[in-house]
């Protein structure tokens, strides 16, 4: 049976629970101040063995890769949030939907590496309300509720990265610009005459070729709780610092068990793959245009892991509606939902329309003096 992680580390002074403190890269116990250093735990020199892609579809990896994990779905955005043993009632951090805790478990791939968080909340707070001051037409009760001092949640989000070696064969054509002089008709001082003048064409010839590339860590978001154009807002990540994943990361934060499957993700990885191996032909084959008629892939050699990647995230419920603001936990981008003031909206056109009579007035006053 695999093992259950619960992410609860207690302190050895006092026996009240540590947390993970991004700034000094070590677990705090918040009640008598003791600390312990993270590097002298024996899991950091593990390695981040990746899996091998084909073995896990025909389900041939070994039990011990997997856990089990005490999850909740959310009814309103899909989130799969792991929690505690003793808790038993919670709001879902990405969408503050209210939730009842229920008992199923949820076995799943373990993950293999995480990036810790470098972000403490208090500088991720100050980057939302950066962000939240740059929204005109948001509602100021919004912003006023965004900023009532809510604590950020700390959440591990899950992805899956994909290696492969993928050679490539194409047929397609080359396209090279040149110029030639025509006689074109124009209008010069209100009179039409031919002049001659430079036209770009373009001279296509056949080509063929081959192009190869090994892809490293390909990344791919493997949940549904938080909108695509919000983690591909705050990307990139610096997926370098990943560290051998061990659970005293997570002490003091939340994790997202994943819920996009891993033959759905790799169909993605594919999709953003085949898009690079696109320019790559592109390039190969040069000149100043390119087609592509022909284009074979093999795809071999694919590893796969699962990773969890920090973000601060605030879930609010305004007027109905929830709205989520996320911050990258190592850079500090922010990206997130708002809606707008139909109020502000209106008034602003009013103002640009009074802008523009005054001005038309003003450039009468003046033109007639």
């Amino acid at each position: 049976m695999p093992d259950t992680a619960e992410h609860r580390f207690p302190c050895h002074t006092c026996g009240a629970d540590l947390r993970f403190d991004p700034q000094t890269m070590q677990l705090v116990c918040d009640h008598c101040g003791a600390t312990e250093a993270v590097d002298e735990n024996p899991w950091k020199s593990g390695a981040m063995r990746e899996l091998d892609f084909q073995a896990a579809i025909a389900e041939k990896i070994p039990d011990s890769e997997f856990e089990e994990t005490r999850v909740t779905s959310c009814e309103n955005c899909g989130a799969q949030v792991e929690f505690l043993d003793e808790e038993h009632a919670k709001e879902c951090p990405f969408c503050a939907t209210p939730l009842v805790i229920g008992t199923g478990a949820h076995r799943q791939i373990k993950p293999k590496g995480v990036l810790p968080f470098a972000i403490p909340e208090g500088d991720a707070r100050k980057a939302m309300n950066k962000w939240l001051g740059r929204l005109w037409f948001a509602p100021n009760g919004l912003q006023q509720f965004a900023r009532a001092g809510r604590q950020m949640q700390g959440i591990y989000v899950p992805y899956w990265t994909f290696d492969a070696d993928t050679k490539s064969t194409y047929r397609g054509q080359r396209g090279d610009a040149y110029t030639e002089m025509r006689m074109v008709s124009v209008v010069v001082n209100g009179k039409r005459t031919m002049q001659s003048r430079p036209v770009t064409k373009i001279r296509w010839s056949r080509v063929s070729g081959r192009v190869a590339r090994f892809f490293d860590d390909v990344l791919v978001l493997a949940s549904h709780s938080l909108p695509k154009k919000h983690t591909d807002a705050i990307a990139p990540w610096d997926l370098s610092a990943l560290e051998p994943y061990a659970p005293e990361y997570l002490a003091g934060f939340r994790a997202e068990g994943y819920a996009v499957d891993l033959e759905d993700a790799f169909t993605e990885a594919r999709e953003i793959m085949d898009r690079r191996i696109v320019r790559d032909v592109k390039f190969d084959i040069g000149g100043d245009r390119q087609r592509i008629d022909e284009l074979h892939t093999t795809v071999a050699d694919v590893t796969f892991k699962h990773v969890l990647l920090p973000v601060w995230l605030a879930a609010y419920k305004y007027r109905g509606e929830s709205y989520r603001f996320v911050v990258n936990a190592r850079t500090g981008a922010v990206s997130g939902e708002r809606p707008y003031s139909t109020i502000k909206i209106v008034f602003a056109v009013i103002l640009a329309v009074l802008g523009i009579g005054t001005a038309a007035i003003l450039a009468a006053y003046f033109q007639q003096t």
